[in-house]
């Protein structure tokens, strides 16, 4: 068993409080612990940057890369986890770092609330206190007075009511890829998000009903981004235009229990089906990090926007404040340009 100080053996109790996990036995954590300043670093894995929350400068980020933010709709922290933990992520894997998913508060305990809150930049919080005793600190922010989430690494726009309006003010080009209902655009309400962007898309093929609705989803994100905001169909790669873009992935939202493969038309939505959904969206998102990395590079922001709840206590979906609601997981990491992602990468388990 590895000897460790007592300053080093306090740094990996906090690291083992926040992640769950022991950071000196992991080979992407390498230095994780070796000083509280650094209790939330992430230097490198296989390859990839991954960003350290207290360091990262957004200021070098926006403006030179693209800005994706993924939501998982419904999709549970304790599922997700267990998910990673049995090796059934192997696309999402080659990005995450060897923890998997951080746990972290959602502002909202269904996807209206819940987006709205993303969208004017309060994005899933961290579920610990944070080191220092202060608010976790932002990657992005509208600016407003008196905030005490933004440092001068946050990347604080002067300009516009959202983040797709603020990104579009220093001209990136802000697109919806829409997944449930709040999205649909078929009624003022299912508009109110999608309105937010330049560009929105919803089809039928994208909602919850649909088996196969983040092949759909992901499909039409990768074409939208191979074409130019005129239309012309030319790669977006040769335009030094940016890119903000929500993608809210549908299929882990119930209806789920059709991804089990004893699926029978009397079978109900479970944890079970919960997972097998998420496993389904694992695949199903390989193509786009292929596209993302053709125009590179991508800040990816990969996150649940609620739980949801199958019995717990007597609780059963969302739109309340039950643990597994409320803690989602999430992740954000950089896909960088023209890289080769080997599909056959197996990443190490500690």
């Amino acid at each position: 068993m590895t000897k460790h100080s007592i300053c080093e053996r306090t740094n990996i109790n906090r690291a083992e409080q926040i992640f769950g996990f022991n950071p000196a036995n992991s080979l992407a954590l390498s230095s994780y612990w070796q000083s509280k300043e650094k209790c939330y670093k992430i230097s490198e894995f296989n390859g990839f940057t991954m960003f350290e929350e207290r360091k990262i400068n957004m200021h070098d980020v926006v403006g030179t890369h693209d800005v994706v933010l993924i939501t998982l709709d419904t999709l549970r922290f304790d599922v997700a986890e267990h998910a990673f933990t049995q090796g059934k992520l192997p696309a999402l894997s080659r990005w995450l770092p060897s923890f998997g998913f951080e746990r972290r508060h959602t502002p909202g305990s269904f996807t209206f609330a819940a987006h709205q809150a993303f969208l004017a930049g309060f994005l899933p919080t961290c579920a610990q206190p944070s080191v220092d005793g202060r608010a976790h600190p932002r990657l992005f922010a509208l600016a407003f007075p008196g905030s005490e989430s933004t440092t001068e690494n946050t990347y604080v726009f002067s300009h516009g009511a959202s983040l797709p309006q603020a990104f579009a003010h220093i001209g990136y080009r802000s697109i919806c890829i829409g997944g449930v209902g709040f999205f649909n655009k078929c009624n003022p309400l299912g508009r109110v998000l999608p309105d937010l962007f330049e560009e929105s898309y919803w089809h039928e093929d994208f909602g919850v009903t649909h088996p196969h609705s983040t092949d759909a989803q992901v499909a039409h994100a990768c074409e939208v981004l191979k074409q130019r905001s005129d239309r012309t169909k030319k790669l977006l790669a040769q335009s030094q235009q940016r890119v903000f873009m929500l993608l809210n992935i549908s299929a882990i939202h119930q209806p789920n229990s059709h991804y089990m493969a004893d699926a029978q038309a009397s079978r109900i939505d479970d944890v079970e089906s919960h997972e097998a959904a998420l496993c389904y969206v694992d695949q199903a998102l390989a193509p786009l990090w292929d596209a993302l990395s053709v125009r590179g590079p991508a800040l990816v922001i990969i996150c649940s926007d609620h739980g949801t709840a199958y019995g717990e206590d007597g609780f059963f979906g969302h739109r309340n404040a039950h643990p597994v609601v409320m803690n989602v997981p999430y992740a954000h990491f950089v896909v960088p340009k023209n890289v080769v992602v080997p599909r056959n990468v197996v990443v190490p388990r500690t």
